[in-house]
C-alpha cells in the first residue's frame, strides 16, 4: 500500500494512523527496519519532527521500538493491550490467584511497618466493614478494609498494584455474589478472619498477618472457582 498525502491537522495522529495501517496489513511485517525520518517525511508530506512524533507514539503502543544506531523497527502488529484492559478480560479466579500473592505480601510488610496512623485507619475500615448495610456497600468496605492494610506495608509499588486490582475485583464480586451470597455464606460474614489480620498488624506479627489474608482469599478464591467451573 502506497503512502499517500496527509490533510494539514491533526498531522501527528494521521501520520501515526498511516504508519499504523503500513504495519496492520502487512506491508511492514514484524523485524522490518522502517525507512528513514527523510523518506516517512516526503512519502507523507510532513516535517521529520511530525514523523518522530508518530513513531514515538507507535513505539508507546508497542508497534515500534528504536534501537541505537540501527534504526526503528516493527515489533508487533496490534497495540499492547494495557494493565487495565487485561485485568478486565482476566478470570476472577486468576486475578484472585495473583492478588493472593500481592497481599500476603503486603500484610507481612504491614505488620513491620505500620504507624500508629495506619492502625487507626485499619480499626476505623474493620468498624466500616461491620456496620456495612447492602452487597454492595459491604464489597466496597471489605475492598478498603484490604486497601488499608496494603497501604500500612508502605510500599508506593503494591498500592499502585492493588489499586488496579480494585475496580476488577469489586465487579468479580458483585458477580459473584448474585449466585453466591458471601455475606450468608458464613456466620460472621468473615469478621473474625479480618480481626485477626487486624490484630496480627498491630501485634507486628508477620507470619500470622499473612497467613490470615492467605486464608481468607483461599476460601473466597474456592468459592469464586467453583462457581467459575459451573
Amino acid at each position: 500500500m502506497a503512502l499517500g498525502p496527509l490533510r494539514p491537522s491533526p498531522l501527528v495522529e494521521q501520520a501515526a494512523d498511516h504508519l499504523r495501517e503500513q504495519i496492520a496489513d502487512g506491508s511492514w511485517p514484524v523485524g522490518t527496519r522502517l525507512p528513514g525520518e527523510t523518506t516517512l517525511a516526503k512519502q507523507l508530506g510532513v516535517g521529520r519532527s511530525t514523523v518522530r512524533e508518530a513513531v514515538r507514539a507507535l513505539a508507546g503502543a508497542g508497534l515500534l521500538q528504536a534501537r541505537q544506531g540501527a534504526g526503528v523497527f516493527v515489533i508487533a502488529t496490534e497495540p499492547a493491550e494495557d494493565w487495565a484492559a487485561r485485568l478486565r478480560r482476566a478470570s476472577l479466579a486468576d486475578v484472585y490467584e495473583v492478588r493472593m500473592m500481592i497481599e500476603v505480601r503486603a500484610a507481612e510488610l504491614a505488620a513491620r511497618r505500620r504507624t500508629a496512623a495506619d492502625l487507626a485507619a485499619l480499626d476505623a475500615a474493620l468498624a466500616a466493614r461491620d456496620a456495612a448495610r447492602g452487597t454492595e456497600a459491604f464489597i466496597d468496605a471489605d475492598i478498603a478494609l484490604h486497601a488499608a492494610v496494603v497501604s500500612a506495608a508502605h510500599n508506593p509499588v503494591l498500592a499502585d498494584l492493588f489499586a488496579g486490582f480494585a475496580p476488577v475485583l469489586r465487579e468479580g464480586l458483585l458477580d459473584l455474589v448474585r449466585i453466591v451470597d458471601v455475606r450468608d455464606a458464613e456466620d460472621d460474614h468473615g469478621r473474625e478472619a479480618h480481626a485477626a489480620l487486624v490484630e496480627a498488624v498491630r501485634d507486628r506479627d508477620p507470619a500470622a498477618a499473612g497467613d490470615a489474608v492467605q486464608a481468607e482469599l483461599r476460601r473466597i478464591l474456592r468459592n469464586v472457582s467453583e462457581t467459575e467451573r459451573s
